[in-house]
């Protein structure tokens, strides 16, 4: 594919700069390595974790939308709401660096069992799913193979096998070097943008594993060969040779700074702040439980305050609907029916300065796969003991513990509307958050996992909605924005793969799609 590509461009250029050469001594240019320096391994790392962030989406970005965190209501500052979607993007870059790294590694360290090995197989497991996830069947086996100029597409089905492999090599490389003084030192300060030491990475590994296994889920009893139960349990069972995260302290999060400026980077313009608001779909299982979460992420209605109730009242908190066109939205400026994001948290400051960091994988998720495991059977562990962990690893996230206030301010972080009191207590006893075990109990663990992944982990929202249909997203409505005004459930293959490995690209939608490339066709991931 893109690989293939590149190399072959760069050898032609090669070709053509000898081509042009004037005859007597050449000389090398002093401004390029040459070919046979090391590069070190570090500055490719480098590249990969910097272009991990690129491949997630920040916080308010078009992605909350499509999570149904967010809605729009003034396209000029905060664009549209519509599942448009078309041709998505690659993660192949990822893939040709990750060879990269491994072949500097090599010459610069003289083994092939060093962290930059492992880090890797991690990078390639996650780049294969990103992009399998989106699309289904894709180039994997021949991708890497220079020779082959129009890879054959491997089934979703063995990508993930091969995925789930990689990070199990991932595992077995980073095992031993995470012994004695190295569990606690940062892998490369100068390349890892994340800050992980081998200890934390290899929570990273195996936490992500469990998130790629429990997205399985609808595959787990018809295909034997992937073991998924039995190779989650083997991770739950074994902490020793599988360890995984313990809290939130080993979340792999992006940090804003005054270099990584915080995105949307609108300090100072107050104004845009009214140009988005809440969704409906995330008050319902938030506001309507009233979850305390509610007065830190958000600021309440405008119009609700203004008519007597205070910041601790809930139901000052509406949504607005997703499904609904901006044209039929309320006026961005002037009635306030609808309730915004936390300025001051997520818009007061360029640097994040008031904001969490931006999480790609993270604790409270993996207290909830664990839930989700453990109320499907796969393993033994308490699901109401996992569930209770990802709730309160959540709260504490977010800053909120039992007891405390949160000062509310209003949409421009102008003014404190007033103090509300965090009662994490009262909310767990709410009848819809008691854990009440069976179907029910599986239907709060996906609810309260989508909560946890407000404004931070991609698109993990959106496709444990399409997984599970929790919690119920809205659509049907104009604001949806395609054929049918029903949520895609695909992306289209890349436009380099229509265009240049035509016959693969058509031989893998007749496979896998009656031969057309259909946004609402269902993968053999969720079918």
């Amino acid at each position: 594919m893109k690989i293939n590509l590149i190399i072959i461009g760069l050898l032609a250029t090669v070709v053509l700069g000898l081509s042009s050469c004037q005859k007597g001594d050449l000389y090398a240019n002093p401004n390029v390595a040459a070919e046979s320096n090391t590069i070190p391994a570090s500055l490719i790392l480098n590249h990969l974790t910097s272009n991990l962030m690129k491949e997630e989406e920040p916080v308010i970005s078009q992605v909350y939308k499509w999570n149904q965190n967010i809605v729009s209501n003034y396209s000029y500052y905060f664009g549209g709401n519509a599942y448009n979607w078309s041709n998505t993007s690659d993660t192949y870059d990822n893939v040709k660096y990750c060879n990269l790294m491994e072949a500097q590694a090599k010459t610069q360290l003289n083994n092939t069992t060093n962290v930059y090995f492992a880090l890797s197989k991690f990078f390639k497991a996650y780049s294969y799913v990103w992009m399998s996830q989106r699309l289904g069947d894709i180039p994997m086996t021949q991708a890497g193979n220079t020779s082959i100029s129009t890879p054959a597409y491997d089934k979703q089905h063995d990508v993930y096998k091969q995925s789930l492999a990689l990070l199990d090599t991932a595992n077995m490389i980073i095992s031993p070097l995470t012994a004695g003084v190295n569990a606690s030192k940062v892998v490369d300060a100068t390349g890892d943008i994340f800050g992980l030491t081998y200890a934390q990475w290899q929570k990273v590994i195996n936490t992500y594993k469990l998130r790629v296994l429990i997205s399985l889920s609808k595959r787990a009893t018809d295909n034997a060969d992937l073991n998924i139960p039995a190779q989650f349990a083997a991770i739950i069972n074994n902490p020793s040779q599988y360890p995984i995260m313990t809290s939130t302290k080993d979340n792999l999060v992006y940090k804003y700074n005054a270099i990584n400026l915080y995105p949307p980077n609108r300090a100072g313009y107050s104004p845009y702040n009214m140009c988005e608001n809440i969704s409906q779909t995330f008050f319902n299982v938030t506001a309507n439980y009233n979850d305390p979460r509610v007065y830190a992420l958000t600021t309440p209605s405008a119009a609700q305050i203004t008519g007597g109730k205070t910041v601790s009242d809930f139901t000052a908190y509406i949504g607005e609907d997703n499904s609904k066109s901006q044209a039929q939205m309320s006026s961005y400026s002037t009635d306030g029916k609808y309730a915004n994001l936390n300025y001051t948290r997520y818009m007061a400051s360029a640097t994040g300065a008031n904001a969490e960091s931006y999480v790609l994988i993270g604790y409270p998720e993996l207290c909830f796969n664990i839930a989700e495991a453990a109320n499907l059977g796969w393993v033994t562990a308490s699901d109401a003991t996992w569930y209770l962990n990802g709730i309160n690893a959540s709260m504490s996230w977010y800053g909120l513990t039992q007891g405390g206030t949160v000062a509310v301010s209003n949409f421009d972080g102008s003014k404190v509307l007033g103090n509300a009191t965090v009662d994490i207590n009262s909310f767990l006893a709410n009848p819809n958050v008691a854990y009440q075990g069976g179907t029910a109990g599986l239907t709060q663990i996906l609810t309260q996992k989508y909560v946890a992944f407000f404004m931070n982990s991609g698109y993990e929202s959106y496709y444990n909605w399409r997984r599970t249909g929790v919690p119920t997203f809205v659509q049907g409505g104009a604001g949806i924005g395609t054929p049918s005004n029903t949520i895609p459930l695909r992306w289209l293959y890349p436009q380099g793969e229509i265009s240049y490995n035509t016959a693969n690209y058509n031989a893998a939608l007749t496979n896998q799609y009656g031969g057309k490339d259909d946004l609402n066709a269902k993968m053999w991931l969720i079918k």
